[in-house]
């Protein structure tokens, strides 16, 4: 089966319905090896596109990757990357927002590691955590974040502002030479739980697992609302979401590598050319390394 990235873009152009969406499709692959072999095949043309990238030195490519726990984003992430050149790649991961981060505004600490100019990054959550988790628990906002008291008053603003500081700074980077991509992993209640169960019954996943995460399930109809919401007010043209069913791993992997492929193909990019007068000079440079041997 051929996977369309269209089946779970969202831009701008529809509504996003979290009731409506799947977290499981039909399998793209008959089995685990040709996963594997879909999966080598997609990344061996991703690191061509990015060393060309690299070389190009004009685009940047921001991947943001959000999702309720256990959705496999470290996972995901890992998958999509292996063997691709780390020269030209890296992944931050937000956890809890530290003191220093918490005096700068919502969205300095992803600011501070964008990807320069020929590098891809991923960032594992983000500036939406304040649309997601803070606006389920908004004491957050209202005890952490050390806002002046008049910006908190009203909550509905406060929400309204970020999602529009957001969709223009997305423009902006867009502007700037950087394809902006979200991924929104989405896990079904069930699976999650089967997920977590199995984190505390395997010894060697305890590592994974938080108590927090049980209560946070608790919240699991909040945290939809706010998924909703926040495709439908940041999805864009230049800024797309991507929805993409979290159930089955391998499908996850297989959807989030394609439209990574598809987007980086899509860059108008080219190797570096030397003018006549380098040429002449690198040409030149043979004898000289040829005579080092002697």
């Amino acid at each position: 089966m051929k996977i369309d990235i269209k089946d779970f873009e969202y831009n701008g152009e529809k509504k996003f319905k979290i009731k409506n969406s799947d977290t499981k499709v039909k399998d793209f692959y008959e089995s685990a090896e040709e996963y594997e072999l879909m999966m080598a095949e997609i990344k061996e043309v991703i690191d061509k596109r990015q060393s060309l990238m690299y070389a190009d030195n004009r685009y940047a490519m921001l991947m943001i990757i959000q999702a309720s726990d256990a959705a496999g984003k470290d996972g995901t992430v890992r998958a999509v990357l292996s063997g691709i050149n780390p020269a030209g790649i890296s992944v931050h991961s937000f956890k809890r927002p530290t003191q220093e981060e918490l005096d700068h505004d919502f969205m300095w600490r992803n600011m501070v590691k964008m990807p320069e100019r020929g590098k891809m990054v991923f960032h594992n959550r983000s500036y939406y955590e304040e649309l997601l988790v803070v606006k389920v628990h908004p004491e957050i906002l209202l005890k952490s974040e050390k806002l002046p008291l008049e910006f908190t008053k009203d909550l509905d603003k406060v929400w309204e502002h970020r999602y529009e500081d957001i969709r223009n700074y997305e423009k902006y980077l867009n502007r700037n030479g950087t394809v902006v991509l979200k991924f929104f992993l989405n896990l079904s209640k069930k699976v999650q739980a089967e997920r977590l169960i199995e984190r505390i019954k395997d010894p060697t996943k305890n590592w994974k697992f938080e108590e927090g995460d049980v209560k946070e399930r608790e919240f699991w109809n909040d945290y939809q609302e706010a998924y909703e919401e926040v495709v439908n007010q940041t999805a864009a043209k230049h800024a797309p979401w991507y929805v993409v069913p979290a159930d089955d791993k391998k499908n996850m992997r297989l959807i989030v590598s394609t439209i990574i492929l598809h987007h980086i193909k899509a860059l108008e990019m080219e190797y570096p050319e030397a003018d006549e007068a380098r040429q002449a000079t690198l040409l030149q440079l043979i004898k000289v390394i040829e005579q080092q041997n002697e």
